[in-house]
């Protein structure tokens, strides 16, 4: 249920940046100017004097590239972006001070309080107080047990934390391929106004031919902005795995530790 109740709020948050987009989009130029030669030069030349933002000359771009394929490059963007942002948070507040907390249970259990550690450990987030709780569960068992324990519910932990990032790969491997099929598409229209006109003058082929070429610039932007924010998300998992790993060899020197005493006394 909880999974099912992100991805809408994902969606639900895509759609709608995609209708402010679009918005945008309309406003940037007239309907006129998306097929007339001349009001395209006069904005052309405009953009070359410096005349319009770097905004206004992205959404010209935008609308130049054909709402109806570049629409579809824009929704892989947002809805990507809202992948990586909800992994990023949710990490983020996954990181604790891992050492503190290994004292602060390595405390309790030499004082024979594993009740408190266990404790301490409900009360602290992340996946690092996971797994030394799941440890102390079964603190009373042979260290073989424990660390089979350890290890199972460590599996469990990451493939949580690497939730959603199998989207983001696809986000970042459909982005390419929706361009190189505006791509495709512009060659086709290119081609037609050709076989209609019987002539192969620059004028007729250029509204394909931009078509094909800024769907494609766009796709590969796309994919490489995506391709940062999962890197970025990967260190962050791979950041928290060390500390799940750290932790639980902390932990199991203490149980090793406290055992050792018991037996020799």
């Amino acid at each position: 249920m909880k999974k099912m109740n992100r991805l809408k709020t994902v969606l639900v948050l895509a759609v709608l940046l995609m209708l402010g987009l679009a918005v945008q989009a309309q406003d940037a130029l007239p309907v006129d100017s998306l097929i007339g030669a001349d009001d395209m030069a006069a904005l052309e030349a405009m953009a070359s004097d410096g005349e319009l933002g770097l905004h206004d000359q992205l959404k010209n771009k935008f609308v130049e590239g054909d709402p109806k394929y570049m629409s579809l490059v824009a929704f892989v963007l947002v809805l990507g972006l809202a992948l990586c942002v909800e992994r990023i948070i949710y990490l983020t507040l996954s990181e604790i001070n891992t050492k503190k907390l290994l004292a602060d249970i390595e405390k309790k259990v030499e004082a024979g309080d594993v009740e408190g550690a266990k404790t301490i450990c409900r009360n602290t987030r992340g996946p690092v107080a996971s797994v030394c709780y799941q440890g102390l569960l079964h603190i009373t068992e042979k260290t073989e047990d424990i660390e089979r324990s350890i290890i199972s519910y460590g599996t469990l932990l990451t493939a949580r934390l690497e939730r959603g990032c199998s989207w983001i790969k696809l986000c970042i491997a459909i982005a390419p391929s929706l361009g190189f099929l505006g791509t495709v598409i512009g060659m086709v229209m290119a081609f037609d106004q050709i076989q209609a006109e019987g002539d192969i003058s620059p004028t007729i082929v250029a509204e394909g031919m931009k078509v094909a070429l800024i769907t494609t610039i766009f796709g590969i932007v796309v994919a490489l902005i995506l391709q940062v924010f999962y890197n970025f998300v990967n260190t962050r998992i791979d950041r928290l795995t060390i500390q799940m790993e750290e932790g639980a060899i902390t932990l199991m020197d203490i149980i090793a530790k406290v055992k050792g005493k018991v037996k020799s006394e």
